[in-house]
């Protein structure tokens, strides 16, 4: 009989957690098996440590009529997908006492293939972190995954091409060259020179952010919403006929946001690594997730057998898009609710519970009515009373309150057209990037937060002056806004103000906060 234990980790959305394997062998029939509350990926590691092991060179548990038991501890949390393969194997060679080391400080993670290559694995940026947090000295990955581990600092890490290479290093034979990290800064630069946008996804498209604002005829009102909207963090919805311009609006917005932080590019990378949708080693740029309408409840908020973050979580530190947003199904659209307010989405199932980071933008449009052309000039509406009032109502009205800036968007006229045809296409994204950029550096100073987050504490040490305070009360009692409109109208004025890097919030600037929300149709 023999025993050994080896150290490995479990990715979750933007952190990881230890898992130990414990490997057991003792003579008699053969037997493989793999406790520790596993899914049916870590139930079938039996079948693929075997074939590498054999292939590796050493004769396989059934070969030598061993009963293997391995344990993945802690035995009461579940255990989802393949990265454990490398660390069950080197445990078993080293209770079958092929190999001899100390596994003090190294931690394996990946997944093994027949022949004994390893195979990319999803998350390892979090465990890489938690490698360095919990002093471990020496972290082994899948070749493919050194760069995103090697973003852990005072940590060796060791790319493995298969476990024969793995083998020979522990045996002190034939070391493994460690991998040569980059600084942080180096490795941004290198992604943004490329222009790599980061993420592909498995449901929708990821779109790049290819269209200029100089390339949008007309809708200035739109366009200085949006910049407003990027400025703040403020959620917006369009809504107009079709063909007037509101998803060209959407996409454009995109290229006006300011580039993330260290920490929100860190945060989006491991959300995107460990959903297994990290392309490249960084994501440098903001998400833009737009879901199609047909799009199931889990997709949109997360769920699943194997709970899984959703769109919501995907667009985290960038845009949620949601074209024809009455389309949606109800549910859907209620949903938005609590990461609109919280900025994050609680997701509970009877095995469990998790709570998912949810911070974005959320940019809607939507149509007056199913057919798109209720109260225009453009054609007639063919819609049923019934029907455009069911149309409107699948929009409640504590997700209006929770949207800041609501834009009507018209067909333009001749005279619009012709003004803007000779205008010189120099790139209007980029003055306004680096308006929205300097914009919330003075809410950042001032507040640590951007003004779509705060909450209404934080909104009493707004500087307000006298007349606006007073203009601002009057329109509450005129249009008997609710408590969540009055505050968010406070924070739109302070971003105009910021805008304009006015220290005061003046009357110009409520009237036009004001002007920005909701109307009913």
């Amino acid at each position: 009989m023999s025993f050994f234990k080896v150290q490995s980790a479990q990715a979750e959305l933007i952190s990881a957690h230890k898992i130990e394997i414990e490997v057991d062998i003792s003579n008699g029939l053969y037997a493989f098996n793999i406790v520790g509350l596993g899914d049916k990926a870590v139930g079938e590691a039996k079948d693929r440590i075997s074939s590498a092991i054999k292939y590796s060179g050493f004769k396989s548990p059934k070969q030598k009529n061993q009963k293997v038991v391995i344990s993945l501890a802690p035995a009461n949390k579940k255990k989802v997908g393949s990265s454990f393969d490398l660390a069950m194997a080197i445990g078993y060679l080293a209770a079958s006492k092929e190999i001899l080391f100390d596994p003090k400080g190294r931690l394996f993670v990946g997944e093994l293939s027949l022949n004994g290559e390893t195979h990319k694995t999803a998350g390892i940026m979090q465990i890489g972190a938690f490698a360095q947090k919990n002093n471990f000295t020496e972290i082994y990955v899948p070749f493919e995954n050194a760069e995103e581990a090697g973003f852990a600092e005072n940590i060796i890490v060791y790319p493995v091409k298969n476990l024969d290479e793995l083998v020979l290093h522990l045996k002190k034979e034939k070391l493994i060259k460690p991998y040569t990290k980059i600084s942080f800064k180096k490795t941004a630069e290198k992604i943004l020179n490329k222009k790599c946008v980061a993420v592909e996804n498995l449901q929708t498209k990821n779109i790049s952010p290819t269209i200029d604002f100089s390339e949008i005829i007309g809708q200035e009102i739109a366009k200085r919403a949006l910049l407003i909207a990027a400025s703040g963090k403020h959620n917006i919805a369009f809504y107009g006929p079709p063909g007037t311009g509101k998803s060209m609006l959407a996409r454009a917005f995109s290229g006006i946001l300011p580039n993330l932080n260290k920490e929100e590019i860190i945060e989006t990378t491991s959300i995107y690594s460990v959903s297994g949708l990290l392309k490249n080693n960084l994501v440098f740029e903001p998400p833009f997730r737009a879901p199609h309408h047909t799009s199931s409840y889990s997709a949109i908020v997360g769920g699943g057998l194997n709970i899984r973050p959703g769109e919501i979580t995907l667009a985290h530190n960038g845009i949620l898009f949601l074209d024809e947003l009455p389309e949606f199904d109800k549910r859907v659209i209620n949903s938005l609710r609590q990461p609109l307010e919280e900025k994050q989405i609680s997701i509970s199932r009877t095995s469990d519970a998790i709570n998912y980071p949810a911070n974005f933008i959320l940019v809607a449009a939507m149509n007056p009515c199913p057919c798109g052309y209720y109260k225009t000039n453009i054609k007639n509406c063919v819609c049923s009373p019934n029907n455009i009032e069911n149309y409107q109502r699948k929009i409640s009205g504590p997700i209006i309150d929770r949207i800041d800036l609501w834009i009507e968007v018209n067909n333009l006229n001749q005279s619009e057209i012709l003004k803007t045809k000779n205008i010189n296409k120099e790139s209007v994204s980029t003055l306004y990037k680096k308006l929205a950029t300097n914009c919330r550096e003075i809410q950042q100073r001032r507040n640590n937060k951007l003004n779509g987050e705060l909450n209404n504490k934080e909104l009493s040490a707004f500087n307000l002056s006298v007349d606006s305070e007073q203009l601002l009360f009057q329109i509450f009692e005129k249009y008997k806004l609710s408590m969540r409109s009055f505050y968010k109208t406070i924070k739109v004025a302070r971003t105009i103000a910021d805008l304009e890097n006015s220290v005061e919030i003046k009357k110009p600037h409520i009237l036009e906060a004001v002007q920005f929300r909701y109307k009913k149709y």
